[in-house]
């Protein structure tokens, strides 16, 4: 009698700790889907600070209008991309979005009249912050898909995600750099 109260105790505890496995990596899942609706919060954020910007530039420069067209059409495929599950190329028409804003402060440098526009400034000035914010959320969101790819490939961890596979087993894609970008940031050299 005494074995199998023990036998009871050991599985009710390997139940309650399955559980507690189970119920952790959901709240791994969980922040990582958090995370990735903040990216959406700073991609929208940032498309309304373009568009506010452009509709500020339209009376000093002719470039705004290929760059409107530009950030649109990436737009619409990063939201194309986005309904249809293809977050490689969601990552990729946003990512360019993010260099068409770093070239923003080049062609600011071509017209004086909008450098001293206060309002052309400001918001220019919101572009970068937008751009700061969100690689800050990107950086979130990789944070939490390593925290829980870690924890999910632990070694009792893998056994609970064997057992629910569908719930607990994820692939979440990272906010990355192509290789072409990182290998010429590996490949310079200052010359002195």
């Amino acid at each position: 009698m005494t074995t199998l109260i023990v036998i009871a105790i050991i599985v009710l505890l390997l139940f309650l700790w399955a559980i507690g496995i189970y119920n952790k990596l959901i709240r791994f899942i969980e922040a990582i889907q958090n995370n990735k609706r903040q990216i959406d919060i700073q991609l929208d954020r940032r498309m309304k600070v373009f568009e506010s910007l452009i509709n500020v530039v339209k009376k000093y420069m002719d470039y705004e209008q290929t760059t409107l067209k530009d950030v649109v059409k990436l737009r619409n495929q990063a939201q194309a991309a986005d309904k249809a599950g293809d977050e490689k190329a969601r990552m990729a028409a946003e990512n360019q979005i993010s260099t068409i804003a770093k070239g923003i402060n080049v062609v600011f440098e071509n017209y004086p009249d909008l450098k001293a526009d206060k309002n052309a400034m400001q918001l220019q000035e919101e572009i970068v912050n937008s751009e700061n914010k969100l690689a800050f959320s990107k950086q979130a969101y990789n944070d939490s898909i390593e925290r829980y790819n870690a924890e999910k490939k632990s070694f009792f961890q893998s056994f609970v995600v064997s057992l629910f596979k569908s719930a607990l087993d994820k692939d979440f894609k990272y906010w990355a750099i192509d290789d072409e970008k990182r290998q010429s940031a590996e490949d310079y050299r200052v010359e002195l």
